[in-house]
């Protein structure tokens, strides 16, 4: 049996793997083992490992200190979890290393793979989000990637463009989006029940991590985007916390402080999955910048308002409005939002990253593929 071990550091990116973890632990050709490390052992974050022990057996857990969450402190815990990861691929001894997206705790795990001579599949390489450092990281995990599983075809493109081989670049969607698509959403009165919140005529999801590569510092943009929100006493305002970037523990000090003087407010550390898609099912729109406004809601047919240039570059349905971190602009957009001709648009979106069975054809592509054979890679030049 063929040893796959994936790696999960947030909250989100758990979301994304949870359908693929399922299907690789039913797999009989495959042994799953689960590593989980970063924001999920945090209690700053939530401890939202205890959710992953609800739906799987984790083999090993790689505490990292992120309790500064400054640039520094993160650099020096990707140290730290490189030396962790080590040990334990040393103990679990994996025939493959699945990783998602482009954060820096990836990185370090991408790196030692390298080193170990461990395979990697990586999923949702070639996407660009211009505004934060994860665009650096991302590519950089790509180029020590040996598989490749991304969300449109357009990145698909952009890997190869990167030097990688094509028959090892597959199309196969976003993970998020199926997930959303065969979840069982909980009804408004059970939402409600459990989120200890009554919703509203008027309601709004606000997400918004640190814009790491912006000139504000991250008080200043999450206070552009308070400030925006600050008069909508008869919207509802739930918030989800920012994640363990530098500056996200300031951020959601700020948050708090803004819950506190709002009683129409109410803030979560994590919603989890399903309580997360079940709320996209009776809000108006989503407030922020997090990558799921991009990938997941358009199929829901509400707007995302994506502040700032934290996700600028990746391929958007038409139901995004883009602004810049500005109260006023934040404020235009929610207006426009609420109009009649907008609303009307709404109904046409078609999501981007959807296609069919995304989580089963990378599990077929793993069960086809030698995994010893992945090691040796080639240059794929275009021709010139």
């Amino acid at each position: 049996m063929k040893k796959v071990a994936v790696v999960t550091a947030t909250r989100a990116e758990y979301g994304l793997l949870k359908p693929l973890l399922t299907l690789i632990d039913q797999e009989p050709e495959f042994t799953l083992q689960l590593i989980v490390t970063g924001a999920h052992l945090c209690k700053e974050f939530g401890l939202t490992y205890k959710e992953i022990e609800k739906d799987f057996k984790i083999d090993a857990t790689l505490p990292i200190d992120l309790q500064e969450n400054t640039d520094l402190s993160n650099s020096l815990a990707m140290a730290q979890l490189q030396t962790q990861f080590t040990l334990t691929c040393k103990q679990l001894q994996p025939d493959l290393i699945v990783i998602l997206g482009d954060r820096y705790e990836m990185l370090s795990i991408a790196t030692t793979a390298t080193l170990l001579h461990i395979p990697i599949a990586h999923i949702h390489g070639g996407e660009i989000t211009q505004g934060a450092v994860d665009d650096a990281l991302r590519h950089a995990i790509t180029k020590l990637s040996h598989l490749h599983f991304t969300s449109t075809q357009h990145y698909k493109k952009r890997v190869i463009q990167m030097g990688e081989e094509p028959s090892r670049v597959f199309h196969v969607g976003s993970l998020g989006v199926e997930a959303l698509l065969n979840l069982p959403l909980l009804n408004k009165k059970e939402l409600e029940s459990v989120l200890k919140f009554s919703f509203k005529k008027k309601n709004l999801l606000i997400t918004y991590h640190p814009q790491t590569l912006a000139s504000m510092s991250p008080q200043e943009q999450i206070q552009k985007v308070l400030d925006a929100l600050e008069e909508l006493h008869d919207t509802g305002l739930i918030f989800t916390k920012a994640n363990a970037d530098a500056g996200g523990v300031i951020i959601n000090e700020m948050i708090d402080t803004f819950v506190k003087k709002h009683p129409n407010a109410i803030a979560f550390t994590s919603l989890g999955q399903l309580r997360y898609f079940s709320t996209l099912k009776y809000v108006d729109g989503v407030v922020g910048n997090s990558s799921s406004g991009i990938l997941e809601v358009p199929s829901f047919h509400i707007t995302t308002i994506d502040i700032g240039e934290r996700q600028k570059g990746r391929i958007a349905a038409q139901s995004v409005i883009n602004t810049p971190i500005d109260t006023d602009a934040i404020k235009k957009a929610i207006e426009t939002l609420y109009t009649p001709s907008w609303q009307t648009q709404l109904q046409k979106v078609t999501n981007p990253y959807f296609k069919v069975n995304t989580a089963l054809n990378i599990i077929e592509i793993l069960k086809k593929t030698h995994f010893h054979t992945l090691l040796t890679k080639k240059f794929y030049d275009l021709e010139c």
